[in-house]
């Protein structure tokens, strides 16, 4: 289901994944908005979306796309989910789903609330858009306009997930 709507807000110009990424890596970040997405071949990302698809198969609105967001599914009483693999980077998993429901809110005055699924260990973390997440959240995106607008990327920083990462041979080969 894809839904356009035209946000004139420069906050709202970003994907899930961006904000994902300044969480867990501010170079991936870069790459992946200079148009660098190496993460197709990703066997964790393949198995995240066999995942995704082989859980919570009765929703009826699943992979909800509205603008530059996708929601993996929502439920009726005004909740919107994300189905994550693990808790490892769960900082991330949170403000990736703060910021969809923020987009909703600025683009459709939609105010509701967001759980991250973690099937594999059958947790769920409820989220809500507070006054002071969304002005957090507001900071955070003019930090990640500032890192992509840079002409290079910044400094490779070694993290422990580096050795699974797509991006590993731009900053390490």
């Amino acid at each position: 289901m894809l839904y356009n709507f035209e946000p004139s807000d420069n906050n709202l110009h970003f994907t899930g994944t961006q904000i994902n990424y300044y969480f867990v890596c501010k170079r991936k970040l870069w790459f992946f908005s200079h148009n660098m997405e190496l993460e197709s071949d990703s066997d964790l990302v393949l198995m995240g979306k066999l995942l995704h698809e082989h859980s919570y198969k009765r929703k009826s609105l699943k992979e909800v796309e509205i603008d530059r967001i996708k929601i993996d599914f929502i439920e009726k009483s005004k909740e919107i989910h994300e189905v994550k693999r693990s808790r490892k980077i769960e900082n991330a998993h949170v403000y990736q789903l703060l910021y969809y429901l923020y987009s909703l809110k600025k683009t459709a005055n939609w105010v509701g609330k967001g759980v991250l699924d973690y099937p594999l260990i059958k947790k769920k973390v409820e989220v809500e858009l507070t006054p002071d997440r969304e002005a957090e959240l507001e900071n955070i995106l003019v930090q990640i306009r500032g890192i992509i607008s840079q002409e290079r990327p910044p400094e490779a920083e070694w993290k422990s997930y580096c050795k699974s990462c797509a991006y590993r041979e731009l900053c390490w080969g």
